[in-house]
């Protein structure tokens, strides 16, 4: 290319030769903006699919055996005179913890706010590869859909727990769902995986090598650290799962016996000798147990962002948190045996298990104490978005404090596979995730859509969701403590559990209030897209890049240059200024000092 083409070229990024089609602008497009998008509309999708399953099974505890319209409605022949049939129910824990993990906090979190903000808050045109975000986002789909159709097998879809542990998973006739619904969920699972190693590739090569000038690695805003340290997790962990997939499919349907050992099915041995189901629970929860983080950091990350911006002051302690999310990132790789104190282990790797699990709450704190001094004396807005980052932080400590006792091995006996095991980890990584979801596109819905969201139906949503986790979560402590087992599709066997029939009715009525007021977001979110109030190009007073550039979205994000940066993104209420806010790209004075603490 010559000189002149290389400057014209140059220059003429972001100012398309050719019009862009429906097509190439809104489906098969190769901008991070729309990709994102693109990742937060199929999330949400997906999202109330997991919810609804999760209502379905809640009213199943609160009153089975009894005829239910809905259950006849929407489960067809599985619930015969609308009674559920108990094999459904284990197929609804199955999908419904699967999509709520994989497809809507890992790919909806994740892809949604990685992809909008990595680009635009480092100052780059534009991801790293464009076609493989664009590739990586239609595997993502294309593995929501397989993982969609799976419930209209036949035979039913998986059925062996959203961990999948063999045999259930890998002898095909185990369980009506360990047919086609099993291969399936296997096929969708290898995509998604791809999918997700695409993606993180993608933003560790953006924010290693395409950071505007000035923008160093101690100026990056908190949001982009843990998009960072999420996607190294991703790329570590991920392909174990990959590899525990494809030796399961090996069993299923070559075989081989990876995880399978002297079988006896109706008093007939089968041939099967020599594998291990605890190999097959190794390679899960080395993915399983960094996944919770891979869910939970970007919503971290956001929570930073957004209480440092509404509390008008700089976040606390910003060396502490890049810290902590490293060691968080470190310790998470090496505590997976903690899912398996009751699995036979020895009991000296139990011990050792137990100590690098407790040394989490250490960086977990770290956090917490930095969260809550930021909001300390500051002059906080309360927006919609502020609530949920306050709320994460409240379920973040509630939910961890219990994973104490989980984590130790010794205490954990008493309480593993009973519902104090459900309270702790929808509470830290379901409810805490999903707040962090919900600030973030609070936050930056006038960004995405180039217009607010209705605060005063945020507020209700904010409520009346908190209210309802709290009211789901916080009893189910005390009947897990009780002794009550999980993934039981009734517990009416049992006379032993009479006395907590009353609290799962309770349970299962905040649960259907907070799942209905999720419409009220849903509402506001698509009503807003079209008729919401016009945003102005820095509706929060905000410092990070990502609000210099223009509302009109372009691709490459700025009309010529790139903006410089001069300053880390929480010079927030600094003396010696105007305004409570400096953004990024804002020289220093003569005499002023850059902040970092």
């Amino acid at each position: 290319m010559s000189a002149h083409a290389e400057t014209h070229a140059h220059d003429d990024h972001g100012h398309h030769h050719h019009k862009e089609t429906f097509i190439t602008k809104y489906i098969f497009s190769q901008d991070h903006k729309m990709i994102s998008k693109q990742y937060l509309i199929t999330g949400l999708i997906m999202g109330i699919i997991g919810i609804i399953m999760s209502l379905l099974m809640r009213m199943q505890l609160a009153w089975p055996d009894e005829p239910n319209a809905i259950f006849s409605a929407l489960l067809g022949k599985w619930a015969p005179d609308g009674v559920m049939d108990a094999d459904i129910y284990l197929a609804l824990v199955t999908i419904h913890g699967t999509i709520m993990v994989f497809f809507v906090l890992t790919a909806g979190l994740s892809g949604t706010f990685s992809n909008l903000l990595i680009p635009l808050q480092c100052g780059a045109r534009d991801m790293a590869s464009g076609f493989l975000n664009m590739v990586s986002y239609w595997l993502f789909f294309l593995s929501s859909l397989i993982m969609v159709i799976s419930l209209f097998v036949e035979m039913g879809p998986a059925a062996a727990g959203w961990t999948i542990y063999p045999p259930l998973s890998a002898l095909p006739m185990a369980q009506p769902g360990s047919g086609a619904g099993m291969t399936l969920w296997l096929v969708s699972m290898a995509i998604f995986i791809a999918s997700s190693l695409l993606g993180s590739l993608n933003y560790i090569v953006t924010v290693i090598n395409l950071r505007t000038k000035g923008m160093s690695m101690t100026r990056l805003p908190l949001t982009i650290w843990a998009f960072f340290i999420t996607a190294v997790i991703g790329v570590i962990s991920f392909p174990v799962l990959l590899s525990a997939a494809l030796m399961l499919i090996m069993d299923r349907s070559f075989g081989t016996s990876f995880f399978l050992s002297d079988i006896f099915i109706q008093g007939e041995v089968l041939h099967y000798q020599g594998g291990s189901p605890v190999l097959f629970e190794h390679l899960f929860w080395f993915l399983g147990h960094p996944e919770v983080y891979i869910v939970l950091l970007p919503a971290l990350g956001i929570t930073s962002e957004v209480l440092a911006t509404n509390a008008r002051k700089p976040i606390f302690g910003y060396r502490a948190m890049v810290a902590s999310i490293l060691a968080i990132a470190f310790l998470s790789t090496i505590v997976w045996g903690h899912h398996m104190f009751v699995s036979g282990m020895n009991p000296f790797l139990g011990s050792v298990f137990t100590f690098t699990t407790l040394l989490i709450a250490i960086p977990s704190a770290v956090k917490a104490f930095n969260y809550i001094t930021t909001l300390w004396k500051g002059n906080l807005q309360f927006n919609p978005g502020m609530l949920f980052s306050i709320g994460l932080v409240s379920t973040f400590i509630t939910g961890g404090l219990t994973g104490i006792i989980l984590g130790d091995s010794a205490l954990d006996i008493n309480v593993h596979d009973t519902y104090f095991v459900v309270a702790h980890f929808h509470l830290v990584m379901g409810i805490s995730a999903l707040y962090g979801l919900f600030a973030g596109v609070y936050h930056w819905y006038p960004k995405m859509f180039k217009r607010m969201m209705n605060k005063n139906l945020g507020y209700i949503h904010f409520w009346v969701t908190a209210i309802s986790a709290y009211g789901v979560f916080f009893p189910m402590h005390f009947i897990g403590m009780a002794g009550l087992p999980r993934r039981y599709y009734t517990n009416s066997a049992f006379p032993l559990f009479d006395d907590v029939s009353n609290v799962n009715a309770i349970i299962t009525i905040f649960a259907l209030v907070g799942g209905a007021f999720q419409l009220v977001f849903i509402w506001n979110f698509f009503y807003s897209m079209f008729y919401g109030k016009k945003t102005v190009q820095n509706p929060w007073k905000s410092n990070t890049l990502e609000w210099t550039a223009p509302i009109k979205h372009i691709h490459g994000n700025w009309e010529g240059d790139i903006p410089h940066v001069y300053r880390w993104a929480y010079d927030y209420s600094k003396p010696g200024h105007d305004d409570d806010f400096v953004p990024q790209n804002v020289p220093l004075k003569e005499g002023e000092e850059e902040l970092h603490h």
